[in-house]
């Protein structure tokens, strides 16, 4: 009998809510808790060490994104009981690893580019280089340094692809898959990236969080810090909204530009947290922010429900989440 299957006899369901988020790491200049994210990014916050946090070894030939997520990686799965001083202290094959980035490995793929038309030749090529060409080497990474053995995807899907990979992960515990998941969104900042965004203030930061199956967490003595409920993907933000429910949220986090869709503002009178316009232009990593920071939110007294949503309206689609209290009725 496999793990997730062991472990979903646990399970407590009410009202289509099977998962739970139990951990979150941080590697964002200037927030160090969820809590800091929904407050003013401070003047002159310095770029996150990845040295600094977790040591050089392991680091070197590693490119900034990689690095940034194996910071916050090793928070969240901390965090959530994951991971002691002797390694993981579930099931390798019980854990997920689901990464959103757009611009993850961008630098290292146009300076090859930039390479071989200078010199006309792969030659050149360092091999300590080569790997960080593949658009999953962060996903990879983390699942061999950690020993994460469950399903290992990379997400590469425009503006929604943080809350997307949060979606997955939910469906990979529903279908048994997995009992948990490491879901991480990073986005660097560097020459590359910029010249292909035209965006001047990018995050350069990750985020993560650990979403598992409900019980899980409170069965190892680690509480639940908020539930995991509706998820959307339509056309524009209005419609996102209609489909999340009819609930009205306490507060929500917005797309991402500060403006509102083009039929006025869409949740009168609701508090809204623009965290790419508070912290840099997020891309993937957004829809992960978002998430923690409704576990801030939470942590800081705030009631339910959250609504999380990524994608603009002239965007491809609009992502939508809906998180709550991890004490709230299931």
């Amino acid at each position: 009998m496999s793990t997730a299957t062991t472990e979903a006899a646990a399970v407590r369901t009410a009202g289509g809510t099977v998962t739970a988020v139990t951990g979150v790491g941080l590697a964002v200049p200037g927030a160090r808790t969820p809590q800091e994210l929904l407050a003013a990014r401070p003047d002159g916050a310095a770029a996150v060490d990845p040295a600094a946090r977790l040591g050089k070894k392991g680091l070197r030939y590693k490119d900034r994104a990689t690095q940034l997520a194996l910071c916050c990686a090793d928070e969240a799965l901390r965090d959530a009981g994951l991971l002691g001083d002797d390694g993981l202290t579930v099931p390798g094959e019980s854990v997920a690893v689901l990464i959103a980035s757009n611009y993850g490995n961008v630098d290292t793929v146009c300076a090859i580019v930039e390479m071989i038309a200078a010199e006309g030749t792969a030659g050149g090529l360092s091999p300590m280089d080569v790997p960080n060409a593949s658009s999953n080497v962060i996903a990879s990474t983390l699942a061999v340094k950690y020993g994460l053995r469950g399903p290992n995807l990379m997400l590469c899907n425009g503006p929604t692809s943080g809350l997307d990979a949060v979606r997955w992960a939910a469906t990979l515990i529903r279908s048994g898959r997995a009992d948990r998941a490491l879901v991480l969104g990073v986005e660097p900042d560097n020459r590359a990236v910029r010249r292909l965004t035209g965006a001047d203030r990018l995050v350069d930061g990750a985020a993560a969080v650990v979403v598992e199956r409900l019980g899980c967490g409170p069965a190892r003595g680690v509480a639940e810090r908020a539930l995991v409920g509706a998820t959307a993907r339509t056309a524009g933000v209005r419609a996102c909204l209609d489909r999340l429910g009819a609930d009205a949220p306490a507060v929500w986090f917005g797309p991402g530009d500060g403006t509102d869709p083009a039929d006025g503002t869409p949740l009168p009178g609701v508090p809204r947290y623009d965290l790419a316009g508070q912290w840099g232009e997020s891309s993937a990593a957004l829809g992960v922010l978002q998430c923690a920071g409704a576990v801030g939110w939470f942590a800081a007294g705030g009631g339910g429900p959250v609504y999380a949503v990524a994608g603009r309206d002239g965007d491809d689609a609009t992502a939508g989440l809906v998180l709550r209290a991890p004490d709230a009725v299931r």
